[in-house]
């Protein structure tokens, strides 16, 4: 009941770009001797923000907010005050400072500040079911920040390595934990079923670990890697200790994932404003039985193409496949009910053209005979010619499919075998070489 009121009650703001490896994804940070490091960022931090205010829900209902005074402009404080600041946040997970999170907090307040304008405004849609589906499975609420390091809150995000939507599935994780992914439909995109999926994941993870920070770098990287930088660490589960043994780009999830909780708190010390989110146009859902195109809902029911994309990111080419099982399919409240009373005409306008699949065909009964190619006389390097061979092939290949045998039973004799297949006994022995009358069981006889 929670989950439909929420489906009711929200809007889902999606996206349709994908994201993409930038040159600006690696951070250089000084350990504490003072030796240089390259860390990776998460891809969702190297996404430019222009890509994602192109989208139609972006630009329908976020705006700048005109009425914020803030200088823009980065400050700087001690890391005495990160340090407080990270140990005020009501967080029962463990949120550290060293140098690698202090670099992603510089980076989100100062390169990415813009993102996080943008990622406060989404977050009005978003947050409400992350935490839901967190409450659901006992997980801590500071999760629902892991969407914005990994799809900067576009749910249609794709990684270069293939993991798609807010929390950034791949195929077989996201299949595993319940997710549809097919030619017409990939449930990684749907910002509810994604969320649940998520949460499931990230509760099991814990049981295996029983470690937060463990839990978020097996969530980026998987824990067959964890397993290995354990092991290469000499048996040690401190995520710090095993800190030199994970991929790059894990090296700097957890550090990111600290940063995120930071500037999604901390945003106004950084004069960061967040877009203003207008309020978005109420929504239901309907189950549908039959293959349905986006196109035949808007010319009938009168929705824009680009509303129904928004609200139904999950649907990969614009249709809805009923026919495999009911779909939800979701509409602006005032469309539900022009779809229920227009439902033939929906289905179908123009299907022969938007559902182009045919379910029956017929195969013509006259077919023609096509006549065979002869073969051509071929001459080899010696002068001798194939006709000749070809020609006992063809006069060899009619008598074979002319002939017939049997096999001699037990008992029989000749003139008993010839009278049974029309012949003669001295045909018969001449076909098959017998000069006697004896024939034993078993044997196989041409008889024609």
């Amino acid at each position: 009941m929670k989950k439909m009121k929420l489906l009711i009650a929200t809007m889902l703001f999606a996206g349709s770009c994908a994201l993409h490896a930038q040159n600006e994804n690696d951070v250089i940070v000084k350990d504490q001797r003072g030796q240089e490091e390259v860390i990776a960022l998460p891809e969702g931090m190297t996404l430019n923000v222009d890509s994602l205010m192109n989208e139609y829900n972006a630009k329908t209902y976020l705006l700048p907010d005109t009425d914020c005074n803030y200088k823009d402009i980065n400050p700087m404080f001690p890391k005495e005050v990160y340090i407080d600041r990270l140990r005020r946040l009501p967080n029962i997970m463990e949120m550290v400072y060293n140098n690698e999170v202090q670099a992603c907090i510089d980076r989100y307040a100062g390169r990415f500040r813009r993102n996080v304008s943008f990622m406060l405004g989404a977050a009005n849609f978003y947050m409400p079911i992350f935490e839901q589906a967190l409450e659901e499975y006992g997980m801590p609420l500071e999760l629902r920040y892991l969407p914005v390091i990994e799809s900067s809150l576009n749910p249609r995000a794709v990684s270069r390595v293939g993991a798609t939507g807010l929390w950034q599935f791949m195929l077989t994780t996201g299949k595993q934990y319940g997710l549809e992914v097919n030619t017409l439909v990939d449930e990684r995109c749907d910002p509810i079923k994604a969320s649940y999926a998520a949460a499931h994941y990230l509760k099991d993870l814990y049981r295996i670990y029983g470690d937060w920070n463990l839990v978020i770098a097996a969530y980026n990287c998987g824990p067959d890697n964890i397993a290995k930088a354990i092991h290469r660490a000499g048996g040690e589960t401190d995520y710090w200790k095993i800190y030199p043994y994970l991929p790059k780009e894990t090296r700097g999830y957890v550090p990111a994932f600290i940063a995120a909780n930071y500037i999604m708190n901390y945003y106004c010390e950084h004069n960061i404003c967040p877009m203003v989110t207008r309020l978005p146009v109420k929504t239901d859902t309907i189950m549908v039985n039959k293959n349905v195109h986006f196109e035949q809902i808007a010319a009938v029911c009168g929705v824009d193409l680009d509303i129904l994309r928004t609200l139904n990111p999950q649907y990969r080419r614009n249709i809805v496949n009923g026919y495999t099982k009911p779909s939800v399919l979701r509409l602006p409240q005032e469309a539900i009910n022009v779809f229920i009373d227009n439902e033939d005409s929906v289905y179908n306008y123009q299907a022969d053209v938007l559902l182009k699949n045919r379910t029956e065909v017929a195969i013509p009964e006259d077919i023609p005979q096509v006549q065979r190619p002869t073969r051509t006389s071929v001459r080899s390097k010696s002068g001798r010619g194939h006709h000749g061979r070809d020609a006992r092939k063809g006069r060899k290949g009619r008598r074979d499919r002319g002939s017939k045998s049997v096999t001699v039973k037990s008992g029989q004799t000749l003139s008993e075998i010839a009278r049974r297949n029309h012949t003669t006994v001295d045909k018969l022995k001449r076909l098959n070489g017998i000069k006697g009358s004896n024939i034993r069981a078993g044997k196989k006889l041409k008889v024609k």
